[in-house]
Order: structure tokens, then sequence, then C-alpha cells
């Protein structure tokens, strides 16, 4: 394998790990809310300024993950990170793959 092959299977790898650990960012924070922690908390404000934006673009996109009151929004989010997620790890198995069938 050349060394931008592996520089850019290693980076896709990030990326996915990335998204993986947004994933579980969301999942914290949904949690969070049914508890109603204190909105001064630096931890809750950090979690609600990195999860609220992509919160809001789903419901403008998605009005209809709002139902009777229930937020459906941090779903949405997991199920679009784990496809995302699971088709970043399969082209770094097919890179990996084809750089070593043509012995780059």
């Amino acid at each position: 394998m050349s060394y931008l092959s592996i520089i850019l299977i290693k980076l896709v790898q990030l990326v996915s790990t990335l998204l993986t650990l947004y994933m579980w960012v969301v999942i914290i924070s949904a949690l969070l809310s049914w508890v109603n922690p204190d909105p001064y908390n630096p931890i809750v404000r950090f979690l609600r300024n990195i999860t609220d934006p992509v919160y809001a673009r789903i419901r403008r996109l998605l009005p209809f993950v709002v139902i009777g009151g229930i937020d459906l929004s941090p779903v949405v989010v997991i199920v679009a990170v784990q496809i995302l997620s699971a088709l970043l790890d399969k082209l770094v198995f097919d890179m990996s793959i084809s750089m070593r069938m043509i012995g780059a």
C-alpha cells in the first residue's frame, strides 16, 4: 500500500470515529433532556450547542418527526449517523482490498 492510500484510509476511519462520538453525544443529550438539567451548566450548554442546530435542521426538513409533543429528531440523527458510519466502514474495506489487489 502506498502512503497516500494509508493516509486516505486513516482519514476515513477518523471521520467514522467522529461520527460515532457524535452519536454518543446525541444519546447523552437526549437522556439529559428527560431530567431537565440546569441550563447554565457548561456541559449541558456544550451538548445543546452541538446538537440543537442539527435537530433544528431535521425538524425543518422533516416536520413529522415531532409527534404529539415527542421529538424524534435524535432518533433520526442516530439512524443517519449509523448509516453514514456503515457506508464509511464499507468504503475503507473496499479501498483496502482494492489497494492490495493492485499492489499499491
